[in-house]
């Protein structure tokens, strides 16, 4: 089993949660008391918040680069950003290393591409929706991205920082996201990429008949595929079920 190195603490809601399905999936295919093989480096998110607002990115970059270099020395395999928006330096962190980071945004593409999805529609920080670093991935795999309008944007936006980011989930705010994804589905999109980890923990498939993309599921389930590739198939009936978290 290879070891899975994770820059999380953007925010630790979100990265408790990755932690959580990672050892959920592993469990899961290899049974008995398997757990995935993974080490954390849990950044202070208020410093890099700060280099949101104010867009220094590059110092971010730097913040997060760090962490990449300490999980590459203790021997992480290969890393994963534990969220949406700060895949806008996955260049700067990649550069820091010589192990892989794997994109949570090219896994998504690929899972959308595979659903025949060629119109999304994506929630997630004002980051994320008004920039073009996720975007363009996404747009680079053949997919249309529609983001909603600019009001809309912003409170999706603190939602995520004003009460996500702080594990307050209300039922104002779910029916909020609801409307906002019922909209995105009229204007076209034929799924909806929940683009920001801890969307996925107000939102769930049930709440809407439109189809969701988790991007925390989807990356998770492409870290424990890389770091199980050599290990043997999923063992005899009899073995301990710790469930399945959903896919897509």
């Amino acid at each position: 089993m290879k070891t899975i190195g994770l820059i999380g603490g953007m925010s630790w809601q979100s990265t408790t949660h990755y932690y959580q399905l990672l050892n959920q999936v592993v469990a899961d295919r290899l049974g008995g008391l398997h757990s995935a093989q993974v080490v954390v480096y849990s950044l202070d998110f208020a410093p890099i918040e700060r280099c949101q607002t104010s867009g220094d990115w590059d110092q971010a970059g730097d913040i997060l680069a760090e962490a990449a270099r300490a999980l590459e020395r203790v021997g992480a395999d290969y890393l994963a950003i534990c969220a949406n928006t700060m895949h806008k330096v996955a260049d700067q962190v990649q550069a820091a290393v010589s192990i892989p980071l794997i994109h949570l945004a090219s896994a998504t593409a690929e899972v959308l591409n595979a659903a025949g999805v060629t119109t999304v529609g994506l929630l997630g920080t004002r980051y994320t929706m008004e920039q073009d670093f996720y975007q363009s991935v996404i747009r680079q795999a053949g997919i249309d991205v529609i983001v909603p309008p600019p009001a809309d944007i912003e409170a999706t936006n603190t939602i995520i920082f004003d009460q996500l980011c702080l594990g307050i989930l209300t039922d104002e705010s779910r029916q909020q996201y609801l409307r906002v994804i019922d909209d995105l589905a009229g204007r076209g999109a034929q799924g909806v990429i929940l683009g920001c980890t801890e969307i996925g923990l107000l939102i769930k498939p049930s709440d809407t008949a439109v189809r969701l993309f988790d991007t925390t599921e989807i990356h998770v389930n492409r870290l424990a595929e890389l770091s199980l590739a050599d290990e043997a198939t999923p063992p005899a009936a009899g073995s301990a079920d710790r469930g399945r978290p959903a896919t897509d």
